[in-house]
């Protein structure tokens, strides 16, 4: 079987090689970028299955960098960095990476986060989409392209069709509002989230009983959109 193969993006060598000894002896195989220019490059010639990537780097800063490399693929993107303030972890997520580690961690920590993610990623890819998808009063059957809400079909624009089908199969997971934009308008949209924003309002005005209360489709402040069960709450 080939070993999966990391990204490591550090500028200090000492933390990167002590990376990429401790992955190496896991059979992981392991290639370092030193800026955020090399990073891309080595992202682009040789596409790894995961990417540790620091904040602080020289010649492209690590948002840029991960900005850049959501655009282009679903890859897991684990932030390491010194810098431990909420802010700081609120925008990395939104602008899709998958996980923040502050500096100093322990190695054991890094392994099974790593792992964590890579069996996420390999069961996305090996695991044929539902097409029928169910959260609490509203279903939709994704081949016929029909939704129901208690019961009652709802006729629905494409776009809020795709948006309700990405929130239902993130069902009881934050959906932060990069990933459902990538997901929706795909990932060379440029236009404003509000129009994110927008489609949300209406699809609360379809899909709950009372939309300025919603119990379904819900807001996590700061970060993106949740749908839930609300008979399970």
């Amino acid at each position: 079987m080939t070993p999966c193969q990391i990204l490591i993006v550090e500028d200090e060598p000492t933390i990167a090689e002590a990376m990429k000894y401790a992955l190496e002896r896991e059979g992981y195989d392991v290639e370092l970028a030193f800026d955020g220019g090399e990073a891309l490059q080595r992202f682009r010639s040789n596409p790894p299955s995961l990417v540790l990537l620091d904040l602080m780097l020289p010649v492209m800063p690590g948002l840029d960098v991960c900005r850049l490399i959501r655009r282009e693929s679903i890859v897991p993107i684990l932030m390491v960095t010194a810098r431990d303030a909420e802010s700081d972890k609120i925008v990395c997520l939104e602008i899709g990476a998958d996980d923040y580690i502050t500096k100093p961690f322990s190695v054991q920590e890094l392994i099974s986060r790593i792992r964590a993610h890579l069996r996420r990623a390999s069961m996305v890819e090996g695991v044929p989409e539902e097409t029928v998808l169910q959260v609490g009063l509203v279903e939709m059957d994704t081949e016929s392209h029909q939704v129901w809400v208690r019961g009652e079909p709802l006729s629905l624009p494409p776009k809020e069709f795709d948006l309700l089908r990405a929130l239902l199969r993130g069902a009881g997971r934050l959906m932060t509002r990069e990933a459902l934009i990538r997901q929706v308008w795909g990932p060379n949209y440029f236009g404003d989230t509000r129009t994110l924003d927008v489609h949300i309002r209406r699809l609360r005005g379809k899909i709950e009983d009372d939309p300025h209360l919603p119990l379904c489709l819900k807001t996590v402040r700061g970060l993106g959109y949740k749908i839930d069960d609300p008979t399970t709450a």
